[in-house]
């Protein structure tokens, strides 16, 4: 057998010595049967042994016992040959009367998985070259960053009996505020690590706006914010933060730029904006930019997307929006996982949701669905009236963490971004929506009756 793809450099210790570790130390089998090739093992009987563990596990779900092993031994080789039998059970005997972990079952664990993790890089750049010619750049990163990632989970899994005590550990969530009191607390906090927060409004309402309000609270709080933006100039996004951390409207920037440095000189948290064409980027393409930041020291404690919807599908496949919209927003929450950070992105409204009073659910665009993965959402709605009052409505439409279905007036100045939420009203959407019908109603009717007065004192009948 050739030596570069094989165990034999290795001798037939070690690889007797692999065997047993797989079968005694399950979270390093785990890793192993994501990255193991069979004919790695030079030696046929191990390759048996360790191949009958793998169809137990594939089969059954579970790792096989000590018990189950020796059925398997005893009963399960029919079709192996009669010298190769004798050999896995004289292997199998030794391993049982050594009992213990190998001492060097570390440098064996280490050994094994690098080799076995280089075959798979291997195995993934022969795959990518004909993408390669294609321009296929995300799929080839895609594939790559796959093979680098099999083999590095060592967890097993939460086991129900064994971990009891997990259960009642405080898990440390390290919400980021939102700088609304009364949103941070019925979410306790804010937006926690690997959380998924979305911000759902009409074209015109303010989405990107809310955001960047989030972003700067953030970053006023001393966390590194990482905004991405995919239809608003990167530039153009700076000066929001310049004018939602200092007050300063945005038409007087240039203006007071000297006041605005010297505010946002001091700020402990770090800001970077990254600018992508419209569905030019995809998952895999922001998650290659956050390694890249991440091997020069910046790691994000918040991650802004804004906004959802502009994101490229990873998929090639001609599949129905909703469905590539359900997926890009899987993948975001995926994301925010991974990163260990909050995540906050938006997603634009049907033609339901302009000019309503307040916005729910069923306005979402394009997939009713795909917003469900997320821990938080909330609705902006602002009518033209609104507008021209700076005033409108948040609707928390989801809340994993405290209650939901509640409505908040709020202040809403795009000129310097300030947004406050005000006190939570006591009415419900129906209430609300309700009462706006009857409003304009009478509004209506008022109108109409200065029409006719102005007419009569005209003379006109």
């Amino acid at each position: 057998m050739d030596q570069q793809v094989s165990f034999s450099k290795f001798g037939k210790s070690f690889q007797e010595d692999l065997c047993h570790l797989v079968l005694n130390d399950r979270p390093f089998a785990d890793q192993m049967f994501e990255v193991l090739d069979l004919n790695f093992l030079e030696l046929k009987h191990l390759r048996v042994f360790v191949g009958k563990i793998r169809e137990y596990r594939k089969k059954y779900g579970v790792h096989p016992t000590s018990n189950i092993m020796h059925s398997i031994i005893r009963t399960g080789l029919d079709g192996e040959a009669e010298s190769v039998k004798v050999r896995i059970r004289e292997y199998y005997a030794r391993v049982l009367s050594k009992g213990h972990i190998p001492q060097s079952s570390e440098y064996i664990k280490d050994t094994a998985l690098d080799f076995c993790k280089k075959q798979k890089l291997k195995e993934a750049l022969i795959k990518s070259v004909d993408l390669i010619k294609s321009s296929s750049f995300d799929e080839v990163s895609k594939i790559i960053d796959g093979a680098l990632k099999l083999g590095s989970d060592n967890s097993f899994g939460y086991e129900y009996l064994a971990d009891f005590e997990k259960r009642f550990e405080k898990k440390a969530r390290d919400p980021v505020t939102t700088g609304w009191k009364g949103i941070d607390d019925i979410s306790k906090g804010g937006l926690g690590k690997g959380e998924l927060g979305v911000v759902v409004a009409p074209t015109g309402a303010g989405k990107s706006m809310v955001l960047v309000h989030l972003g700067a609270q953030a970053l006023k709080a001393g966390k590194n914010v990482l905004h991405y933006t995919l239809e608003l100039a990167d530039t153009v996004v700076a000066g929001r933060y310049d004018s939602a951390i200092t007050g300063v409207e945005l038409k007087n920037l240039a203006v007071f730029k000297e006041k605005i440095y010297d505010e946002i000189k001091d700020l402990t948290g770090k800001l970077i904006v990254k600018e992508y064409p419209t569905r030019s980027a995809s998952i895999q393409t922001i998650k290659n930019h956050i390694d890249k930041l991440r091997r020069r020291d910046f790691v994000p404690d918040m991650i802004i997307v804004d906004y959802g919807d502009l994101i490229k599908p990873e998929s090639s496949r001609k599949d129905e929006k909703r469905h590539q919209l359900e997926t890009i927003y899987e993948e975001l929450r995926g994301l925010a996982q991974e990163s260990e950070c909050p995540i906050w992105t938006a997603s634009q409204t049907n033609r339901s949701g302009l000019n309503a009073e307040v916005i729910t659910m069923e306005s979402i665009s394009e997939a009713f669905n795909k917003c469900f993965v997320a821990d938080f959402i909330f609705t902006v709605s602002r009518t033209i009236e609104d507008k021209n009052n700076n005033q409108g409505r948040i609707f928390v439409a989801k809340n994993r963490n405290g209650p939901d279905g509640l409505v908040y007036p709020i202040f809403m100045d795009t000129s310097n971004v300030k947004i406050k939420v005000l006190p939570q009203t006591n009415e419900s959407v129906g209430d609300i929506m309700e009462k706006s019908s009857a409003e304009r109603l009478s509004n209506l009717k008022k109108k109409y009756a200065d029409f006719r007065s102005n007419e009569k004192k005209k003379g006109v009948n």
